[in-house]
């Protein structure tokens, strides 16, 4: 069981289902609707990350990786298959329950994403856009989910965006070695780990100052130190070694969305 969970990336999924819930607290959800949203994007990240290591897992044996169940045989594929096959079930019928705006646009535009980066865009030099495009659409899949929909300001998706886009460059950080050795080609494998160390902070803090600048009136004490945290993890990120640096990245959108729930 403790395989199968692995497989599914958990971190990454529990980054993004706390991500949703602070978004539906700082949206204003009831418990009820809010943990509604949660779970049906919850859902969504376990079959994404249990998709990703089985469609990887030949590219990961010949490159040695002991971290993926699939790969090692500790998970077995027609559990994955089966468990995958369950959360895509449960992520339609839970999305579909918030509301038909908010569902399609969790389905075609944050689910879709994930699932279109595993299955060949991680290979491409648009291997980002999967992350801008479901993490700016996150937002939306938690305002939507309200009892009176709406849209969110535009400020708020350009920062889920951009920070969807620094996240993607640190996460392929540590495996750019076995991504070359196995013909993986995207942005994070054509800039080279020396420019992504440098770009990829800068692009999270782009993100870290919309959030700070973007919401209207001025600017409270709260936001301005959440924004020098940042700068904090940036430096971290620009200087930690392995999944540091990811972690680092997560940790600024944690920040940026807590100074988000301080402001509503």
């Amino acid at each position: 069981m403790l395989a199968i969970l692995a497989a599914a990336h958990p971190a990454p999924a529990l980054a993004v289902t706390v991500l949703t819930a602070l978004l539906a607290v700082a949206a204003g959800h009831s418990f009820g609707s809010g943990l509604l949203v949660v779970a049906a994007v919850a859902t969504g990240q376990l079959g994404i990350g249990w998709s990703n290591d089985l469609i990887d897992a030949d590219r990961d044996r010949r490159v040695g990786r002991t971290d993926k169940p699939v790969a090692t045989g500790a998970a077995s594929e027609a559990v994955v298959r089966s468990a995958i096959a369950v959360s895509l079930v449960a992520c339609v019928v839970l999305s579909l329950a918030c509301g038909w705006r908010s569902g399609s646009v969790h389905l075609a535009l944050g689910v879709a994403s994930g699932w279109a980066y595993n299955l060949g865009l991680k290979r491409t030099a648009w291997s980002a856009v999967p992350y801008a495009v479901a993490f700016g659409a996150l937002p939306a899949v938690v305002s939507l989910a309200l009892p009176t929909p709406s849209w969110p300001p535009a400020w708020m998706v350009a920062t889920g965006a951009v920070l969807g886009v620094g996240a993607h460059l640190l996460n392929a950080l540590p495996d750019l070695a076995d991504d070359a050795a196995t013909g993986v080609r995207g942005l994070p494998q054509r800039l080279g780990a020396g420019v992504v160390r440098v770009v990829a902070p800068l692009v999270l803090l782009a993100g870290s100052a919309v959030a700070v600048l973007g919401p209207p009136g001025p600017v409270p004490l709260s936001a301005a130190v959440a924004g020098g945290l940042c700068v904090a993890l940036a430096a971290v990120a620009v200087g930690g070694r392995g999944r540091v640096p990811f972690l680092a990245s997560i940790a600024i959108a944690l920040v940026d969305v807590v100074s988000l729930v301080l402001r509503a």
